[in-house]
């Protein structure tokens, strides 16, 4: 079931609305949410889609409760794919684990309760004493008290009546209101408990089940205001009166080139993310991809071109949400500029943010040492971010720069799982080829580098101490600060 945006001025929202919870309250918040729409003609309605499967609705027990959780996460999914952007939830139980659905929910939930609260502050602003009908569960949550809290409100339950609870009986019972029974018993006992209610004090009645509103004008005239929690919920949806809801900065992650890279690269996210608990921490979209085609190959030799495989890893975390992109691979960096103008989430340059880090770590400094891949030199990337920076870059001579790539991609090299051996060997010699040529500050310009040199410093052969910086430090520091920040998204680039 759907209608059309409400006016061209209106930013476009399409409104799912999750039905089934039980299936009569459902369709009468659908029914109040097209009617309370600001339109004079068919094609003024806004966009919405109502969708229930079968479900088994029953007062909450610890299984039906899951089940609950469950469906409605799936019904979301399922809203997603139809570029829903904000889901309505006529259920005041499913409202006892909101907070669950808006830490995992991609779109916008708007809050019953708070549509309600707000409701009775705007219309009823003398009222302080809240006659709540509600199901057991939502009673024991305390859902009520959690919004309409004290000293502003006080809530008020209906008694039991012989041993009765008078609301759940009207509603769960056998000829309640659930199995379609709008008339007679329920009825009767869903009246004595707003009269008890009102006994008690109570200045407004509200009701805490969808299904009350069904039953409403068979209920009569109260002594009090009796709110219709399902048109007041409709309004507030339409309304757009509602907070955007708190998202959680995600940062993705090109995995996979290398594996053990990225593993490590993860590892210096969660050493840099300042945190007490696991939920401080900073929420990480991996996709390890090791089947991207080796970049080196490409750029030194006739190996298969890589843009595509980065590019489709790099839309799917964008897909899956992610605010940033962080690529732990030098090499990987000769071809984001191919890839960057058709994503709409910027890749955090590993490069160049090394750069700045070096300019602002290091303000005398002018030549810089690189240990990087063949292909990575080939590229000239980091030669031209140094260079933008007033910086010249080093490398190791042909010797050298071949112990470099054995140290990478040998039978006995970091990319086959060793980091004690002839590969420290050949580093040691590359680096102490860098200080012959009056370097004193080194670029670990591959990923896995740093596993084999884990310290800030390291002295030559000579006696010459270097410094060494590892660019996937930089990159994670980076990515923290811009996680905790949460800057504009053009900052990033």
């Amino acid at each position: 079931m759907s209608g059309m945006h409400a006016t061209d001025a209106t930013p476009a929202r399409k409104f799912g609305v999750v039905g089934g919870l039980g299936p009569l309250a459902s369709a009468d918040v659908f029914f109040k949410l097209i009617k309370s729409t600001p339109a004079t003609r068919d094609a003024e309605h806004f966009d919405a889609i109502f969708e229930q499967q079968p479900f088994r609705s029953a007062d909450a027990d610890s299984e039906t409760l899951t089940q609950r959780k469950l469906y409605i996460f799936d019904l979301i999914g399922s809203f997603e794919k139809r570029d829903v952007t904000t889901v309505v939830l006529p259920c005041f139980l499913s409202h006892t684990f909101i907070d669950e659905l808006k830490a995992n929910s991609p779109l916008q939930i708007v809050d019953m309760m708070e549509a309600v609260r707000s409701h009775v502050r705007r219309k009823f602003p003398a009222v302080r004493r809240v006659g709540v009908l509600a199901s057991a569960y939502t009673r024991r949550k305390q859902l009520f008290e959690k919004y309409f809290a004290a000293p502003e409100f006080e809530v008020i339950h209906p008694r039991e009546s012989h041993g009765v609870d008078l609301v759940t009986e009207a509603i769960y019972g056998a000829d309640g209101v659930k199995s379609g029974n709008l008339r007679g018993r329920p009825v009767e006992l869903l009246r004595e408990a707003c009269e008890d209610l009102v006994a008690q004090g109570a200045n407004l009645i509200m009701p805490g089940l969808t299904e009350i509103a069904l039953v409403a004008d068979e209920l009569g005239a109260m002594r009090v205001p009796l709110v219709d929690s399902n048109l007041a919920y409709a309004q507030y949806v339409v309304s757009g009166q509602y907070r955007s809801p708190e998202t959680i900065f995600k940062v993705g992650v090109v995995g996979g080139v290398g594996p053990a890279a990225t593993v490590d690269f993860i590892h210096k996210i969660v050493r840099a993310t300042p945190a007490r608990r696991d939920q401080d921490h900073i929420k990480l979209l991996v996709e390890q991809n090791p089947q991207i085609p080796d970049r080196t190959e490409n750029l030194v030799g006739d190996g298969p071109d890589p843009t595509i495989s980065l590019y489709a890893t790099c839309k799917k975390l964008e897909t899956g949400g992610a605010d940033l992109i962080a690529i732990p691979c030098n090499t990987a960096h000769a071809f984001v500029e191919r890839i960057q103008p058709y994503l709409g989430v910027p890749i955090v340059n590993m490069l160049t943010t090394t750069v700045r880090y070096l300019r602002e770590s290091f303000p005398s400094l002018r030549d810089v040492g690189v240990l990087a891949t063949s292909g990575t030199i080939a590229s000239g990337v980091y030669e031209r971010a140094l260079a933008s920076q007033g910086l010249r870059q080093v490398v190791p001579g042909p010797a050298l720069q071949a112990r470099v790539m054995q140290a990478i991609y040998g039978e006995q090299g970091v990319k086959a799982g060793f980091t004690t051996g002839q590969c420290q060997d050949d580093i040691a010699a590359a680096i102490d080829g860098l200080i012959a040529e009056g370097v004193e500050v080194v670029i670990l310009g591959c990923t896995e580098l740093p596993l084999l040199l884990r310290e800030s410093h390291v002295v030559g052969a000579n006696g010459a101490r270097v410094s060494i910086v590892d660019p996937t430090d930089v990159l994670a520091k980076q990515c923290v600060a811009y996680a905790i920040s949460s800057p504009r998204k053009s900052d990033f680039i």
